[in-house]
C-alpha cells in the first residue's frame, strides 16, 4: 500500500483519506454527514484522515471503528480512490477498500447524524466520485 500513497505525493496530492465498503446481506452500509458540516448532508462511506505514520490500512480500521462502532475483520480488496478538495481546499485523495465486519448491528454514530445500509441500485445522496466508485 506504501505505493498507492507514493504515486498520490508524485501527482501532488499532500492529504490522504481512507474509506470502507461494508456490504451485508447485499447492500453497502452509509452515513450522513451533519448538516452543519462540511458537505453537509452528503451520504459517504465510512472515511476519515491517515494520520501521520499511520498505514492507508491502518486509518481504514480505526476510521470505520470510530465513526461507526463496527470492527473490521478484513480488508477483501482495495477498489479504487478518487481525489476532492478538502474543506481548507486542498486537494485529498481517498483511498478505497471493500471490507467485511464481526457484526453489522449495531451501528453506533460519533460523526455522522444517520446511517443507512442501501443496495447499489437505491443509493442515497452520495457524491458523483462515491456512485462512480461503486458502479465500476
Amino acid at each position: 500500500m506504501a505505493g498507492l500513497a507514493a504515486d498520490a505525493e508524485a501527482a501532488g496530492v499532500s492529504g490522504f483519506g481512507a474509506a470502507a465498503v461494508i456490504s451485508h446481506e447485499g447492500r453497502s452500509l452509509f452515513v450522513r454527514r451533519n448538516p452543519d458540516d462540511y458537505m453537509g448532508g452528503l451520504w459517504e462511506i465510512p472515511s476519515g484522515t491517515v494520520e501521520d505514520g499511520e498505514s492507508i490500512t491502518d486509518a481504514v480500521y480505526r476510521e470505520t471503528n470510530e465513526e461507526t462502532g463496527l470492527t473490521i475483520t478484513e480488508i477483501t480488496g482495495y477498489i479504487g480512490h478518487f481525489d476532492y478538495q478538502n474543506s481548507r481546499g486542498d486537494t485529498t485523495r481517498q483511498f478505497n477498500f471493500s471490507a467485511t465486519v464481526e457484526k453489522a448491528e449495531p451501528v453506533i454514530l460519533t460523526e455522522h447524524d444517520a446511517y443507512q445500509w442501501a443496495s447499489p441500485d437505491d443509493l442515497p445522496e452520495v457524491s458523483g466520485a462515491i456512485r462512480k466508485l461503486l458502479s465500476s
